[in-house]
């Protein structure tokens, strides 16, 4: 099930949300390094850019890890969001 924001969140909100979501993944790897994304980038996001990287944040961790890792092909409609969370790992 695809959780997105309420129409009405206000904006600030909706960072502290992503923000904690970031951080409690459950997969210590990907609270890490989906954490510091958080904490540097997500503020600087435009509102379509939010939505991508909550679509991203929706897949499972198991997934997410290996489209990150490398280890399977990410999907057209991932690799924005995980340009920019790579760009931020400074692993490009």
């Amino acid at each position: 099930m695809e959780q997105m924001h309420p129409k009405d969140e206000p904006h600030e909100t909706r960072l502290r949300r992503l923000r904690m979501r970031s951080w409690r993944r459950g997969m210590k790897e990907m609270d890490l390094i989906l954490g510091r994304f958080a904490d540097t980038e997500l503020a600087n996001l435009d509102a379509d850019a939010l939505d991508a990287h909550e679509h991203f944040m929706n897949q499972p961790d198991q997934v997410l890890y290996s489209w990150i890792s490398g280890a399977a092909p990410t999907p057209d409609e991932f690799k924005p969001a995980l340009t920019r969370i790579l760009d931020n790992l400074s692993v490009r």
